[in-house]
C-alpha cells in the first residue's frame, strides 16, 4: 500500500513499514467495498488506541485505525483521544470486514453496519 499524504484517505497506523499483517485483509476489503481510499503510515505510539487517534489526526478524512496483538481500533479526530469509536478483539476475525466498512461509512456519513453476531 503506497503512502500518499496528499491523497484524502483513511489512515492505518503501523509500527514499521512492513507491519500490515495479512490476517487483516478483510479490514481493507471492508473499506474498499465502500470505495474510500486507505493508506498506511508508521506511527510510533505505545497503544493501538493512541496510534489510531494519531492516524485520525493525520488523515485528511479524519479517520484512523490502529491495531496491536489484542485489538483493532477505529478513531475519529473529534473524539477524545482515549475514547475511540470502535474496538474489536483481534481474534474476532468475523468482524474485521464490517469494522473496515464502518470506518469508511464514518467518512461517508451513512449508518454503520452491526458489529454484533
Amino acid at each position: 500500500m503506497p503512502i500518499d499524504t496528499d491523497k484524502p484517505s483513511i489512515l492505518i497506523a503501523v509500527t514499521t513499514e512492513d507491519a500490515f499483517p495479512t490476517d487483516l485483509k478483510p479490514l481493507l476489503n471492508g473499506i474498499e467495498e465502500e470505495e474510500i481510499p486507505v493508506t498506511t503510515r508508521v506511527i510510533d505510539e505505545s497503544t493501538a488506541t493512541e496510534r489510531a487517534y494519531q492516524a485520525a489526526l493525520a488523515s485528511r478524512l479524519s479517520v484512523g485505525l490502529g491495531f496491536d496483538d489484542q485489538e483493532i481500533v477505529v478513531h475519529y479526530k473529534n473524539l477524545p483521544a482515549e475514547q475511540p469509536l470502535f474496538r474489536v478483539n483481534r481474534h474476532d476475525t468475523a468482524r474485521f470486514r464490517a469494522l473496515g466498512a464502518n470506518a469508511a461509512r464514518l467518512v461517508k456519513g451513512v449508518p454503520f453496519k452491526s458489529l454484533k453476531d
